[in-house]
């Protein structure tokens, strides 16, 4: 099932910081959609819950080098 979480993501710097988050759409089975702003320092996740969890987005935000929070 498709579902949408926001993450504050406090060392979100500069666009590329941005980018590198947006990747992980590509990246990580089951996130299908980021948007992410650094000027908010948030990011917006469309995922299917049955390929990746909650706990598993944010090890992904972890693992590409960045400290997430679910709003």
């Amino acid at each position: 099932m498709e579902k949408k979480i926001t993450l504050t993501v406090q060392d979100m710097h500069c666009s590329n910081c941005a980018m590198r988050l947006q990747a992980l759409e590509d990246e990580v089975p089951g996130i299908l959609q980021v948007d992410a702003s650094y000027q908010k320092q948030r990011m917006d996740v469309v995922f299917n819950d049955s390929l990746i969890s909650e706990t598993g987005i944010l090890d992904a935000v972890k693992i590409a080098g960045y400290t997430a929070i679910i709003q």
